[in-house]
């Protein structure tokens, strides 16, 4: 019997997604969905809001802090996966944006964009931005969700996210720099975790063949068929970006990881902040022996630990 066209494979992106003949995308990773909820071991509460006809967020508060009038750090936190897999809903983010929110005492806005490929680029930028102007609404404490009117602090506003996630935290924040930020937040840092940055040049220890190289060059063509500069597109690589230096926030923390193959390009991202006319503060904390978003898969070990507990105090460091 003939396969048909819906049971054919036309691209195989495992373990992540594979794409049929036929034209349907089948995700294999983060497809489950934990349900909002009261967690009885962290205080932390969730809940799930609608920010526009295309763009959804889960929202994390800390029962146990903030009580009284006494406001909060906000954190809009953008979701890895290549730009193409993964939801704040599933049970790897909701959990690990619960951890944060738990440790920091702070208000997360967990973004879930549109996901590539049916979403090309700049999709997921646009709608993370329409994140970041919708959570700016509540800044006079009239916006439409109570939780964020009554419990943020937006002059203490933080982009956060790790792999893709990072790029978009960057991205958003350079928009933030370029544009401005919307009336009443001030943007005061990111936190990049394991950020994908890439270019077609390679930098530091990254491998020069390009069969070495295609994995990250490949995920961006697939995310943003359009590029004309490849992995050296201003979104993926910062060091081509005109605007670099006009970074819209005064502080970042990122991460990178020992054995990650993105690892130079955070040490890199450092150094050009360094050199641009940005003028704040930026730091780089490595993990030893781990790999990428192993916060992820392992969030119980040392260095995930530490890592949770750098945030929480980036965050509430007074500026």
């Amino acid at each position: 019997m003939a396969t048909s066209p819906a049971e054919e494979v036309a691209q195989d992106f495992s373990p992540f997604l594979k794409i049929y003949k036929d034209g349907h995308i089948e995700r294999l990773v983060g497809v489950d969905v934990v349900p909002p909820s009261l967690d009885p071991e962290t205080g932390v509460e969730s809940k799930d809001v609608v920010i526009s006809p295309d763009v959804s967020a889960r929202l994390f508060v800390p029962k146990h802090a903030g009580a009284g009038d006494q406001k909060l750090p906000l954190v809009l936190y953008f979701h890895g996966g290549g730009f193409c897999v993964e939801t704040p809903f599933c049970a790897k983010y909701h959990n690990a944006v619960k951890t944060i929110v738990a440790e920091s005492s702070v208000v997360a806005v967990s973004v879930h964009y549109r996901l590539a490929p049916e979403n090309p680029i700049p999709i997921p930028y646009d709608d993370s931005w329409a994140a970041f102007k919708w959570a700016a609404s509540h800044s006079e404490g009239t916006g439409p969700d109570e939780w964020l009117n009554a419990r943020a602090d937006f002059r203490r506003v933080f982009l956060a996210g790790d792999s893709a996630g990072a790029n978009i935290a960057h991205n958003v924040a350079l928009r933030a720099g370029v544009s401005r930020s919307p009336a009443g937040v001030n943007l005061a840092g990111i936190v990049l975790i394991h950020p994908y940055f890439w270019g077609v040049e390679p930098i530091g220890n990254e491998p020069k063949e390009a069969e070495k190289r295609a994995m990250a060059e490949g995920i961006w063509r697939f995310s943003y068929p359009a590029t004309e500069n490849g992995s050296d597109d201003p979104w993926m690589n910062p060091a081509k970006d005109l605007n670099f230096g006009r970074l819209g926030c005064g502080r970042v923390l990122v991460f990178v990881a020992e054995k990650d193959g993105l690892r130079d390009r955070g040490w890199y991202y450092k150094e050009l902040l360094e050199k641009s006319e940005w003028g704040g503060t930026v730091e780089v904390v490595e993990a030893k022996g781990d790999d990428h978003v192993f916060h992820l898969s392992n969030p119980t070990c040392d260095n995930a630990v530490s890592l949770v507990k750098k945030i929480a105090s980036f965050v509430n460091e007074e500026k």
